[in-house]
């Protein structure tokens, strides 16, 4: 059963939306402000998510870029009563797949939400990345280690990948920084240490062999154990 994020704040509007997907077949959860549609979308476990562009809390546009920018990829239809063309550019521009304007007919919505499902459901299955005994599939943003799956969070799989495109390298934090925050080195700053402390913990248990290695004065560096 496909599962839909849907993210409004108009009561009305949002048990509509609920009804006519719920209807179809899918497992809906709604989110009726900013914040908590931002935290529940950051988990990925959806297939696709309706996002209203004025939401308490947090504007919607706001909270569709820092999807993108944590690397969550889930579909995203935006719903706005905002019908200029400018309008919908920074809708898409902003990280959207979709735009449809309100009013609508839920017969349309649930057309849209249906073809963004199955877009994701039909990606290929088998975009993996291996080092060693870990893999990464970017599809399904999955990481494991051997047998042991690792929980991670958006940032920690972003950072993650990095480190396994570039295993073997030594990684200064200027381009932790700047690959996978996207904006320049802040000196002083301990950010990159705080966030690759977390991620070695999870890649490296305690009778495994060490991967996440620390190159003395100039960063990390995954290795594949012997």
């Amino acid at each position: 059963m496909a599962r839909i994020l849907v993210i409004e704040d108009e009561a009305r509007t949002a048990r509509e939306i609920v009804d006519a997907l719920t209807a179809e077949g899918y497992a809906v959860t709604l989110c009726a402000d900013g914040p908590a549609g931002l935290a529940e979308a950051r988990a990925g476990l959806y297939d696709a998510i309706t996002l209203d562009r004025l939401l308490p809390g947090l504007d919607g546009l706001a909270l569709l870029a820092e999807l993108r920018r944590e690397g969550v990829t889930t579909p995203v239809l935006v719903v706005s009563a905002l019908d200029g063309v400018d309008d919908k550019v920074r809708g898409l521009r902003a990280g959207g797949d979709d735009y449809l304007t309100k009013p609508f007919a839920l017969a349309e919505l649930v057309a849209r939400v249906m073809a963004l499902a199955r877009r994701r459901a039909d990606k290929p299955a088998g975009t993996l990345l291996q080092v060693g005994p870990l893999v990464m599939d970017l599809v399904g943003r999955r990481a494991t280690r051997g047998a042991r799956e690792l929980d991670l969070t958006p940032r920690e799989f972003q950072l993650l990948e990095y480190f396994v495109r570039n295993a073997e390298q030594t990684l200064t934090r200027s381009m932790l920084f700047q690959a996978v925050w996207e904006y320049g080195f802040a000196p002083g700053t301990n950010v990159i240490d705080v966030h690759v402390g977390r991620l070695r913990r999870k890649v490296d248990a305690d009778n495994e062999e060490a991967m996440i290695r620390t190159v003395r004065g100039g960063g990390w560096r995954l290795h594949a154990p012997d």
